[in-house]
């Protein structure tokens, strides 16, 4: 009896400090789940008491209000934390939920990238998706741009760089040396060594200046070289201005419902229909439109801001279909001009391909 009573004992415990551990013990897991949405033909403003403007702002040439009441919604995807780190409960309850996705962390967080790290690659991501959208949109309207300007895409934290060069900066040349492609910064930095300074010519906020940055030495496995911690990209110069003005929302992901926005915002013609339509998808500036992840918690948020469209890219399909919310109408699109298809369609009372 008393061996009994000890090992009922034992198992007991046992079951206990399992049942603690699955309470305390982290998991390399992270979450996503429904965001906000934003109407890319409507006004937003980042904190209450701010001055609201609109997402898209396109001055310089004639734009056309539309009165209907449809919407152009890009959709997001709420992430955990860099530093929340999940008990077993909290991914079992992830994985059982409806609305929320459990993934591995690196998914979110690769291995060895900060929080402000990832923050600032998706800044970047977003910024050269602007980029591609009014390229694309701009171009399906045969407008083209006037010339391709080199830009910083984003800086290292705690590089040289930092603090001196600022993302959205132009580069108009290094050392006095104007630029013809991004490849030619990277160039003339190289002709320095570690603790030579090179001197930037910038234009920032339609103002041209000088900046000097110190270059530091590398220390990745490939031969030493002078580095400055930025990252150079492109960005085209238009006849007139569109600017899109969102903060706090990174990724390229919203690239697609953009330039429908700014299609919209420069055609007589209201492509909407009245109707409201949410969707998601990259952009390059060909329009190709390109697969993007959480396609699914993008659908549950479309549906509860109101959507019944829900344009959707081809490579997504599958997934989006699997747990589709009821009176969302899935619509496949590989390129801008099939959104502009669709949406053709949809305005005639038609049915455009749907996702299966």
């Amino acid at each position: 009896m008393q061996r009994r009573a000890l090992t009922l004992s034992l198992s007991g415990t046992t079951v206990a400090l399992l049942t603690a551990s699955a309470f305390l013990i982290p998991t390399p897991y992270a979450e996503m789940s429904p965001g906000p949405t934003y109407d890319t033909l409507g006004s937003y403003s980042t904190d209450s008491g701010q001055p609201v403007k609109p997402v898209i702002d396109i001055t310089g040439t004639q734009t056309y209000p539309h009165t209907s009441g449809g919407q152009l919604r890009m959709v997001t995807v709420e992430v955990s934390r860099a530093d929340y780190k999940p008990n077993s409960v909290e991914v079992l309850s992830g994985w059982l939920s409806s609305d929320k996705i459990v993934v591995p962390r690196t998914v979110i967080y690769p291995e060895g990238q900060t929080a402000q790290e990832a923050t600032q690659q998706n800044t970047a991501m977003f910024d050269d998706s602007e980029d591609q959208a009014i390229t694309a949109a701009l171009t399906s309207q045969g407008i083209k741009p006037l010339r391709t300007e080199v830009v910083v895409d984003s800086v290292t934290p705690g590089s040289p760089a930092d603090g001196k060069l600022q993302p959205q900066d132009v580069i108009d040349a290094v050392d006095g040396t104007a630029l013809v492609n991004p490849d030619d910064v990277h160039t003339l930095i190289q002709k320095h060594k570690p603790g030579d300074t090179v001197v930037f010519t910038v234009t920032r906020a339609g103002k041209q200046q000088q900046v000097s940055v110190v270059t530091t030495q590398s220390h990745d496995s490939g031969p030493s070289r002078a580095l400055v911690g930025f990252l150079p990209g492109t960005q085209n110069v238009f006849p007139f201005d569109v600017k899109i003005q969102l903060d706090n929302v990174g990724g390229p992901s919203a690239g697609m419902m953009f330039a429908l926005g700014i299609i919209d915002e420069l055609s007589q013609q209201d492509i909407t229909g009245g109707l409201k339509i949410a969707g998601t998808g990259t952009i390059d500036s060909t329009g190709k439109v390109g697969p993007i992840g959480g396609v699914q918690m993008k659908t549950l948020a479309a549906k509860r801001d109101g959507a019944t469209v829900f344009l959707t890219p081809a490579d997504n399909c599958a997934d989006a279909a699997k747990n589709a919310p009821s009176g969302l109408r899935l619509v496949k699109v590989s390129t801008l001009n099939d959104a502009l298809t669709a949406l053709k369609t949809l305005r005639a009372g038609g049915a455009p391909q749907g996702c299966s």
